[in-house]
């Protein structure tokens, strides 16, 4: 067996399929049934959480309960074998759904309190690009070849993330409860064109496959059918390649514009301190800088717009705002030699005022110092048992002024730490007390006798 029939075999899939089983599958989830109204109207209320909240989990669990991929797929089946009545059932069913969605995900965004400022899942289901279009076609396909083979599997779980019908619908809901259009309508479009390649997926595998065809009596009225669908198909994905276009472009802009900040944060005796990019629809993006520092001349305006077109940008695609600049004034020799002198004097006088305070702070703390050692001596002479002597201030707070939440400033006091080597009574304590309260001219001497 050659390389290439051995590949062919492998790839094959007509020996795994069950055309039967697959469209029986299609036609009973696409019914709409009771229970699929309550679980689609669960499905989108938990997806409008997800949404609200940024929660990417819960936008997928939303996406994996959703049922909406049984009617776009019976769509897709109707139109693959020439089924008008099962196209028109499939059909309702799915404007039924989609009318329940949004319904649903518009009541949410009515009651529900939170409002982000930057909410990233929304704003993501709002400009469909020709990738989307690529994901649901991908995506629809696995769905069919899994739905017709013989061994079912997890892909259908896959595809419903995939192709993501749920999101973009609870979107739209978002964008009528708070009058935003714009997301109205971005999220509507990328809703139906993933219903249409989930349906134009579903309708390429059944002509693939080979499915029993429902024939039309009229030939003419099946090539006007196949006209139709080809026609709506094309429509449909044309504005999505200008999206994609466009966003390729303000990406390619975004990249150029960080490279002329980064190249040019500064400039002279000035730099960029802020910058936005400002893409508008129908004309060129602008880069938007704000300047701060010496202000730029003719010349460096005219250098920045320079290196603009080093870079592949435009000159006019550069707004520079230049609010926060001075203007260097020309100074002579005479008025720079006076400007040092005056700026010497200023620090003299700076420098003298310190050391001014410096002093004074000395000689205060130099005021405070105790005689020690002739203090010593003197009790020495009075309490031959004095062993040594310790003097210091501090702070004096009372118990009873935190308790009571008084804001009091606390009291200094002085505290004499007396060794001795034989007990004093308490009369010799407190004479020392006031003995040392006139010589140091302090009041409130406490003495404590350690060992």
């Amino acid at each position: 067996m050659s390389i290439i029939e051995r590949a062919k075999r492998i790839a094959s899939i007509r020996g795994h399929i069950d055309i039967g089983s697959a469209q029986a599958t299609i036609t009973s989830v696409m019914d709409l049934k009771g229970p699929d109204i309550w679980i689609l109207t669960f499905a989108i209320i938990i997806a409008s959480v997800g949404l609200n909240v940024n929660s990417i989990p819960a936008i997928i669990g939303a996406m994996l309960i959703s049922p909406l991929l049984g009617p776009s797929m019976g769509i897709g089946l109707a139109l693959g074998i020439n089924d008008t009545g099962m196209l028109k059932k499939a059909f309702t069913g799915l404007m039924i759904m989609t009318g329940i969605g949004i319904t649903a995900s518009t009541a949410f965004f009515l009651v529900s309190p939170l409002s982000l400022e930057e909410p990233t899942e929304l704003l993501a289901r709002t400009n469909p690009t020709i990738y989307d279009v690529f994901i649901a076609l991908a995506g629809g396909l696995a769905a069919m070849v899994e739905v017709c083979r013989k061994e079912k599997r997890s892909v259908i779980a896959g595809a419903a993330i995939a192709t993501a019908l749920m999101p973009p619908l609870c979107t739209a809901g978002y964008g009528l409860a708070t009058g935003k259009a714009a997301y109205f309508i971005g999220a509507c479009y990328l809703y139906f064109m993933n219903s249409v390649f989930i349906a134009l997926s579903t309708f390429l595998t059944t002509r693939f496959l080979k499915f029993p065809l429902v024939k039309f009596t009229d030939p003419h009225k099946q090539k006007q059918v196949n006209r139709i669908i080809t026609a709506f198909t094309i429509i449909l994905i044309l504005p999505s390649i200008y999206s994609a276009y466009t966003a390729i472009k303000e990406n390619n802009f975004n990249q150029l514009a960080k490279r002329f900040i980064t190249e040019n944060k500064n400039i002279g005796n000035s730099y960029i301190y802020d910058y936005s990019i400002e893409h508008t629809a129908h004309k060129p993006s602008v880069i938007k800088i704000s300047i701060a520092g010496e202000a730029l001349g003719e010349d460096g305006m005219e250098e920045l717009h320079r290196r603009m077109g080093d870079i592949g940008l435009e000159p006019g695609q550069l707004e520079i705002n230049q609010n926060s600049t001075f203007i260097q004034e020309k100074t002579s020799d005479k008025d720079v030699v006076k400007s040092i002198f005056e700026q010497n004097e200023q620090e003299i006088l700076k420098r003298e005022k310190l050391i001014a305070q410096m002093e004074a702070q000395l000689k205060e703390l130099g005021s405070k110092r105790f005689p020690s050692r002739q203090i010593a001596q003197e009790i020495v002479a009075q309490y031959p048992q004095m062993t040594y002597l310790t003097l210091a201030r501090g702070d004096h707070i009372l118990a009873s002024d935190l308790a009571d939440g008084k804001q009091t400033s606390p009291q200094e006091k002085v505290i004499a730490i007396l060794g001795v080597s034989s007990p004093l009574d308490d009369e010799q304590i407190k004479r020392l007390e006031e003995w040392l309260a006139i010589r140091l001219n302090v009041p409130g001497i406490k003495i404590i006798i350690g060992k």
